[in-house]
């Protein structure tokens, strides 16, 4: 009996080591299919690969001295948020702006058809002080584009609007900037970049223009850098100007309901990987452009009549471009040091200036009167940047001393607030538009194929 029951627990204890081992084996087979992928039966499967997304554009930006990464990360954590408490106050929201030019190159006859084209200027009560100068309106003053009364404004300007601002012509644009009989103030925060309509034949001569003829894609064995330059620049501004139609769009004009266009972000910016990287150019050299300038716009006095305002102005300026985050991650965004060298650089500088100034001049031919309220701000920003980079050598900063005009650093700074704005959207809403676009280029071969 003893034996027997010796047998017996030994037998027992063999088959609980057994079940065990079993038991074991499969739990690890268990453990080891979950964390592989499952491959099913016969090929058919409902379930999705959820593999990490890889980042679409990564390391340096040509031409530039920083990564995609830190500049995504920069902008997100430090610039973005600067820039939109810095553009809404009173110094950066008034645009000092002709708005009623004849065109230089042929008839204007591209008028859009959405009111939003048109533009309000700022009604009197909300003119900043410093501004003003004694003057009557006459009655037929008193009316602007959209019909209201209240949007008229004074548009002489006192050659002394800022203790400390000088008003000189920036030899990048073709407009008189010290000509103020034609000039208007224009409140900005009112009259947001987003789509107007302005499309058809006059909108594509327009770009046609500035593209074929002022900054043409040379082929790559006579595209030089300096040319180079100005092409990625344009197409930066280009494809800033698109993603923001692209966020603010009009989806029904019946019951005037706008929002986001993605079928239209991915069209015309997200499917030519070029115009993205081109974006980040353009933002870069504006950045740098504001970085070099740092000492002047650092002491610049930013008066409106509102201390408080006027003081909070200073301060983000200084935040902005005494930045710590970014002289650390990115301390020379771009190097223009590099640029017209050799014999022929002040022959080439001189060329691609009448190239930009002709540009500047073909805003005057946009038909929408919005669409050139901020197509010539932002002509005007990148000639301030160009200006600031090239007409100013950091070696000989004593003998060539920067001088900017007020409207010079509004739309420099209004430039580099639209395209960090441009670049944050298409981070966080380009991955969502790729994926409905190939969810619906796959889901049409899918049928096509059925």
């Amino acid at each position: 009996m003893e034996g027997a029951a010796v047998g017996g627990r030994r037998g027992w204890r063999w088959s609980c080591w057994a079940v065990g081992a079993l038991v074991a084996v499969l739990l690890a087979s268990a453990a080891t299919f979950r964390n592989s992928a499952k491959i099913p039966l016969f090929g058919i499967t409902n379930q999705i690969c959820r593999c990490a997304e890889s980042r679409k554009y990564t390391g340096i930006v040509e031409d530039c001295c920083c990564e995609y990464e830190t500049v995504d990360n920069l902008n997100k954590e430090v610039l973005h948020p600067i820039l939109q408490d810095l553009v809404a106050t009173p110094f950066f929201r008034y645009f000092k702006v002709k708005l009623w030019c004849d065109c230089p190159f042929w008839p204007d006859d591209g008028m859009c058809r959405l009111r939003d084209c048109s533009v309000c200027e700022c009604p009197e009560s909300e003119f900043p002080e410093p501004f003003k100068k004694p003057y009557q309106l006459s009655s037929d003053n008193l009316m602007c584009q959209e019909g209201k009364p209240q949007a008229a404004v004074d548009r002489t300007i006192d050659n002394k609007i800022f203790r400390g601002w000088i008003e000189v012509d920036n030899p990048w644009t073709s407009d008189d900037e010290t000509d103020n009989a034609e000039m208007t103030y224009v409140n900005l925060q009112l009259n947001p970049e987003r789509y107007t309509g302005y499309t058809g034949p006059s909108a594509r001569r327009i770009w046609e223009a500035i593209y074929t003829e002022n900054c043409p894609k040379y082929p790559s064995g006579e595209f030089c850098q300096e040319k180079r330059v100005l092409y990625k620049l344009i197409s930066g501004l280009h494809s800033s100007i698109s993603v923001h139609i692209a966020s603010d769009y009009l989806l029904d004009e019946t019951y005037n309901l706008w929002g986001e266009n993605l079928k239209l972000l991915y069209d015309r910016i997200l499917s030519h990987p070029e115009y993205v990287k081109n974006l980040y150019f353009a933002f870069l050299f504006v950045l740098r452009a504001v970085t070099k300038a740092a000492d002047f716009l650092g002491q610049a006095e930013y008066s409106t009549g509102n201390l408080e305002e006027d003081l909070k102005t200073q301060s983000l300026v200084r935040q902005l471009v005494y930045n710590h985050q970014v002289q650390t991650a990115c301390p020379i965004p771009f190097d223009e040091a590099k640029l017209w060298q050799g014999e022929s650089g002040p022959e080439l500088k001189q060329q691609i200036q009448m190239q930009f100034r002709n540009i500047s001049a073909l805003m005057d031919c946009v038909g929408c009167e919005k669409c050139r309220l901020w197509g010539k701000l932002q002509v005007l920003g990148l000639a301030t940047a160009l200006k600031i980079l090239f007409s100013v050598d950091d070696q000989n900063l004593i003998n060539q001393q920067l001088q900017l005009q007020r409207n010079e650093v509004i739309a420099l700074m209004n430039l580099l607030n639209r395209l960090s704005e441009s670049i944050k959207y298409v981070n966080e809403q380009g991955p969502l538009a790729e994926r409905i676009m190939k969810k619906k280029t796959y889901s049409t071969t899918t049928k096509s194929s059925l």
